[in-house]
């Protein structure tokens, strides 16, 4: 199958037609995916974002998946075995129509471990994707598959509209769905001996498990230093959190491609984040003083001597992560991956 779109993006009534993994768009759509959504729309393409019913039987040209294990994982035994029967529908109908699957690489592997039929059935998805996109150069992707480098785009339009707070003196943040990988256990044992005059630490977001919930809410009652707001907030109270704090701490044991990193960055709010070779490129492209970078266990020491800093001189360059250039070369993408070949049939099998 070859995408119907022109040379420039744009080709009227027959403008390419994409379908997005990810449902929406409501107020808990990741921000990511809307904005998304809205660039390739901008330049002529039909956006659609999932259900079943189109997923099954309707039109589209390319099918853009994002964290295909959200497609697959439900409570309950029914539930999930309905959602697996369809998604192997999906991935035969794929197949049979030589619809393209075009995934972008947001983790090197799902944040929580699944069964063995969701692991088969997402190698499956790997093996009939034909082109993967990267948010940054470190992405590994399944060898002699097709690899387009697209980075994650920034968060400034998208908060542009919403009031800001003034920077609180001493002010730490964390903020996100707060799951175990994600170090806030570490962040609140760091920071009850922190030593800078006026500290204190605000985290914001829910906790994936009740576990986590109660080690939050039991240093909040230890000190009157630490304070939470844990659940879902709306994005006008986001902006309002992160922009009355001072540093941003991301503590994440595995950091990879991190969406509140950006997010922290648009806001105009330095960001202190494990060293890695990603988070070392994007210090250097976003310019002095706006990413701060520890090895090892997060320490008080560390903290502290982030809080010191003096604030960066100029804005954050965040140039390369606008949103309409990044939606005219997945535009691009989606075109190239109509052209390309299908992967051998020999190599999609039904898991067992």
């Amino acid at each position: 199958m070859t995408p119907r779109i022109g040379n420039d993006g744009q080709s009227g009534e027959d403008a390419l037609r994409v379908l997005l993994s990810t449902r929406g768009p409501f107020k808990t759509t990741n921000p990511y995916v809307v904005q998304l959504a809205d660039s390739i729309r901008t330049c002529g393409a039909s956006v659609r974002y999932f259900s079943w019913q189109t997923a099954l039987f309707g039109s589209y040209d390319i099918l853009h998946i994002h964290w295909p294990e959200v497609m697959i994982r439900r409570d309950g035994a029914l539930a999930r075995a309905a959602a697996q029967v369809r998604f192997i529908m999906l991935m035969l109908r794929l197949r049979l129509t030589g619809t393209p699957i075009v995934r972008t690489a947001h983790n090197v592997r799902a944040h929580e471990t699944g069964s063995r039929t969701e692991t088969a059935l997402l190698r499956w998805c790997d093996r009939q994707t034909r082109t993967w996109i990267v948010l940054n150069e470190l992405s590994p992707v399944p060898t002699g598959t097709e690899r387009v480098l697209i980075p994650h785009g920034d968060y400034a339009d998208w908060f542009a509209g919403y009031p800001k707070s003034e920077p609180i003196a001493g002010r730490v943040i964390s903020f996100g769905l707060i799951r175990p990988y994600k170090g806030t256990e570490s962040l609140l044992e760091s920071f009850a001996h922190v030593t800078t005059t006026g500290a204190s630490l605000r985290i914001v977001g829910k906790p994936s498990t009740d576990e986590l919930r109660a080690v939050v809410e039991s240093a909040a009652r230890k000190s009157s230093r630490i304070t939470a707001a844990l659940d879902y907030v709306e994005d006008s109270t986001l902006a309002l959190e992160i922009t009355a704090a001072q540093l941003v701490v991301l503590p994440y044991q595995n950091m990879h491609n991190s969406g509140a990193l950006l997010l922290a960055l648009s806001l105009e709010r330095p960001v202190l984040v494990p060293d890695t070779e990603i988070t070392r490129a994007l210090a250097d492209e976003v310019g002095p003083g706006w990413i701060h970078l520890y090895q090892g266990p997060l320490t008080t020491a560390t903290l502290d001597t982030a809080l010191a800093a003096p604030s960066p001189a100029e804005s954050p360059d965040l140039s390369a992560r606008k949103w309409p250039q990044l939606g005219r070369t997945h535009i691009r993408a989606y075109r190239d991956a109509g052209r390309r070949t299908p992967p051998p049939y020999g190599d999609q099998r039904l898991p067992s």
